[in-house]
């Protein structure tokens, strides 16, 4: 159980020895990993920023990911996804919604600058926990394909499916947590508030 976002950072950075005094890039998944994505850099003597990717819903379950799109547009989908009504003209359309969104929390989270580019670096993707794992799967594909040194998946807390499915696509895999029965990522913060656009917003301005 951790106490909020900037307990899990605290202990994540802890535990990320690799990458430590060899200025790493943080990747942040937004919007709930923003400020843990913020807090490991500085903890690790790195530089941070977001990484873009968007999960696609199940169909009538929001929380559900069947699936999961970068902003180059590649495509994870999740092998039930069908079995969850997700089909191929319902897949195209979600990811053209998601596509959208991508593009819009581009324009409103780095304005006047380019993503920082990873190539060479030791990269450290972040989220704050992994149900399904779909769109760590996509933030690293799309990462993958542009060099870095070093790919790092780093999270508190984990279902053993999710793990399974990011684990062949970094160097290293951190995670604290990986409870048996996990259903959701919520339950295992005390505090687990939603982190707002304006927040990351401010965030990558300071």
């Amino acid at each position: 159980m951790f106490q909020d976002r900037a307990d899990a950072a605290r202990r994540l950075a802890a535990s990320l020895h690799a990458c430590a005094g060899h200025s790493p890039l943080v990747l942040a998944i937004p919007r709930g990993a923003v400020p843990m994505g913020r807090a490991i850099a500085l903890q690790l003597g790195g530089a941070w920023d977001v990484v873009l990717v968007r999960k696609i819903p199940a169909p009538y379950q929001p929380e559900v990911a069947v699936g999961a799109v970068d902003e180059n547009g590649w495509i994870y989908t999740a092998p039930f996804a069908e079995r969850l009504g997700a089909d191929a003209a319902y897949l195209a359309e979600a990811t053209r919604t998601q596509l959208e969104v991508l593009r819009e929390r581009r324009a409103r989270y780095t304005p006047i600058r380019p993503p920082i580019d990873p190539a060479g670096r030791c990269v450290i993707v972040v989220d704050d926990g992994l149900a399904t794992g779909a769109t760590m799967v996509a933030a690293l594909h799309g990462l993958r394909a542009r060099h870095p040194a070093r790919l790092v998946c780093a999270v508190p807390v984990a279902s053993p499916e999710a793990l399974d499915l990011v684990r062949p696509l970094a160097d290293e895999v951190v995670c604290l947590e990986a409870p048996q029965d996990f259903l959701a990522v919520g339950p295992y913060y005390r505090r687990f508030p939603q982190v707002e656009d304006s927040e990351v917003i401010r965030l990558l301005a300071g």
